[in-house]
């Protein structure tokens, strides 16, 4: 009996301490956090519209885009690489839920400008939100001289605005997917096929391959009887290219537009088609957009 009390009195301590370390951890475990889902796309854009990412607080992403002319010519014009749509933007984070940006394109001298907020955080744990949710104003005035210099111009007829909720999920590490509902307004059209206001869906993905690469994918539906037949829904495939601060984007489109009033509503090549003599000719062309980013503005804490 005395060598049970012995070991008894030998193994309590660590008994003891044991139990202790269980109920600290019994505790850590009921105190839990919220875990946000962070990097569903590896930029702010998809690749022509916006992804429900957001450039961080304080940080300035400059964008470079070019679309370039329909592989269809061939070595003529090294595969449309003679010709090109230019963007420059900025986009800026004021917080890490807010950005603004602006932007330039070539194309009718478009200047464009949007404010972005997420408004849900996709995040597991002491909060469960299964999506990620937020919301995108964008507005773009076109610069070009008007073509018809007799009639009465307005200011308000070179202006168009964009109202799209992003709606998207991180299923896991390598997966991403989101839907993008959008109401589009133009104050002047060119055709009676033409509605002023067009209603549309987006729907996008991201499969992961690798640490740096990503295959990306977006579709934009325009219903019919909204704009002019001859118009196409813009379809773009490509990869992201992550490279310390940069990121390159090389896609494959049907549309050479960079504005929502231009790839949703003025797309104006197929992937494919039949011309009049019944030859099988491509609409795709070529394009890239390149990302960098500058930390402006340092987050609290670090130096």
């Amino acid at each position: 009996m005395k060598k049970i009390y012995i070991l008894l009195a030998f193994f309590a301590p660590f008994w003891l301490c044991a139990q202790d370390e269980q109920d600290l951890l019994s505790l850590l475990g009921e105190e839990k956090t919220t875990n946000y889902a962070t990097a569903s796309f590896k930029t702010n854009r998809v690749i022509n519209g916006h992804s429900i990412e957001n450039t961080a607080g304080g940080v300035l992403d400059f964008k470079i885009s070019h679309r370039f002319t329909p592989l269809r010519q061939g070595i003529y014009d090294i595969f449309g690489l003679d010709g090109a749509n230019i963007r420059f933007g900025f986009d800026y984070g004021i917080t890490n839920r807010l950005m603004v940006g602006v932007g330039r394109s070539n194309k009718e001298k478009i200047y464009d400008g949007f404010a972005k907020y997420k408004i849900l955080r996709q995040c597991s744990g002491k909060k469960n939100i299964p999506v990620t949710v937020s919301y995108l104003v964008d507005s773009q005035i076109k610069s070009v001289a008007f073509s018809d210099k007799q009639r009465d111009n307005k200011f308000s007829s070179r202006v168009y605005y964009t109202h799209q909720l992003l709606v998207g999920r991180k299923f896991s590490e390598r997966l991403s997917l989101q839907l993008m509902p959008t109401l589009l307004h133009r104050n002047l059209t060119t055709t009676p096929d033409d509605k002023n206001d067009v209603v549309a869906i987006g729907a996008a993905g991201r499969v992961k391959l690798t640490k740096r690469i990503a295959f990306n994918a977006e579709y934009y539906y325009v219903p019919e009887g909204q704009i002019a037949t001859a118009y196409n829904n813009a379809l773009s495939v490509g990869v992201d290219i992550e490279t310390g601060g940069h990121v390159f984007q090389l896609h494959f489109t049907n549309t050479r537009d960079m504005t929502y009033k231009g790839f949703i509503t003025e797309t104006d090549e197929s992937w494919f088609f039949k011309n009049s003599e019944g030859r099988l000719l491509s609409g795709l062309c070529f394009g890239f957009n390149v990302s960098r980013v500058f930390t402006i503005k340092k987050p609290k804490g670090l130096e």
